[in-house]
Formats: C-alpha cells, structure tokens, sequence
C-alpha cells in the first residue's frame, strides 16, 4: 500500500472511531478514549486511585491560586480526532478560551500539563506507560506526570520536552515514592508530587 493510500485509511478510520465515540451511550463508572487507532474503555479508579487524584486536586488549586490557572478532571481533551479523558489536568481558569467547537471538550493544545494515577493491571500500565505517553507527546502537551504504584513500589515519572513527531518526551526522569517529583515548566512549575500525595515506598 503507498503512503498516500496508508494515510487517506488511517485518516477515515480516525473519522469512523470520532462518529461512533460521538454517538456512544458509555455506561457510568467508564471511560471512552480513542488512543492509538482505537478505543480504549476504562473503569472509574478505586479508592486508592480517587484518594491520590483527590490530593493532587487540591495541591494544585493551592499551586495555582492567583495564576488564571486551575486543575480539572473527568473532562475530554482533544487533539484532532483524538480523545483522552486524564485523572488531573491544569487548564486556565476562562477554559471557554480552549473549548472544543463542538463543546465536547477541551483541546489538547490549551492544556500545559496531565497526570495519569496507573490503574492495577497490565493493561493500565501499557495505556498510562506507552499508549498515552505517545499520545500526549504527539498532541504536544508540555509534561505528562505518570504516578505509579505499581512500579518497583511506587514512582513518579515526570515527562517533559514534547517532540511531536516522534511522539516521545525528551526528557523522563523518575522518582521513587518518598522523594520530590517538581514540576519543570508550565504554570505549575515548582509544584512538588511528594510523599504528601503519594505516600512512602509500598511493599
């Protein structure tokens, strides 16, 4: 198959998957992402999930009171026909300036950081570790923050340096529970993912 044809079938199938995601009636306590050329449908987190997305909320409104910067959740952002639902995102407080046309969301290019909390499971760490990475550095969203339980007892890694057409971050460096993840740019540069958050190492 040429280039030509490769893109003009990947081009309608982003179509196809933006159409149904559209017109879908998701069941409540899910998600519905369209990631990677397909859908990816996840459960609301557990108690331990909501516990450390509940923290990061109001740090972050602390971080960023005063700046035209607050902290959001649960809200579709869009690049394209892309759509990805994180845990925590900062957005500016007048999000009007960054709606979708459509009002189904935000878009992505409006969005200077996001914060994936991992799910239990294989399958959570792939979308979170590898799908999503991808994703957010292909939309050029500045950092992406991956919280971690799951990772040699708890990490967090901080993601940074978008390169687009790699769909990749320059920058990744991680960092145990216990020690000071800082976030490097952006409106919440200097805001610190610690032990107040997350907690110590977990066995």
């Amino acid at each position: 198959m040429s280039a030509l044809a490769t893109e003009v079938t990947d081009v309608n199938l982003d179509q196809g998957l933006w159409e149904i995601w559209k017109s879908m009636d998701v069941p409540e306590g899910f998600h519905v992402e369209i990631i990677d050329g397909g859908f990816e449908v996840s459960p609301t987190g557990n108690s331990r999930h909501a516990r450390i997305n509940r923290r990061l909320l109001g740090a972050l409104f602390t971080h960023l009171q005063g700046s035209g910067w607050a902290p959001g959740t649960d809200c579709n952002v869009i690049h394209g026909l892309k759509v990805f639902i994180p845990d925590v995102y900062v957005t500016p407080e007048d999000d009007e300036e960054i709606e979708h046309p459509d009002g189904l969301g935000l878009l992505a290019s409006g969005i200077p950081l996001v914060i994936e909390t991992v799910s239990p499971g294989a399958k959570a760490r792939r979308r979170d570790h590898v799908l999503k990475r991808s994703a957010y550095a292909t939309a050029g969203i500045p950092v992406y923050v991956i919280i971690d339980d799951y990772d040699d007892g708890g990490t967090v890694t901080v993601l940074s340096d978008p390169d687009p057409k790699r769909g990749e971050y320059n920058s990744s460096p991680r960092f145990p529970y216990g020690k000071e993840a800082v976030i490097p740019e952006g409106p919440a540069k200097g805001f610190v993912i610690g032990a107040e958050i997350t907690g110590e190492l977990r066995a």
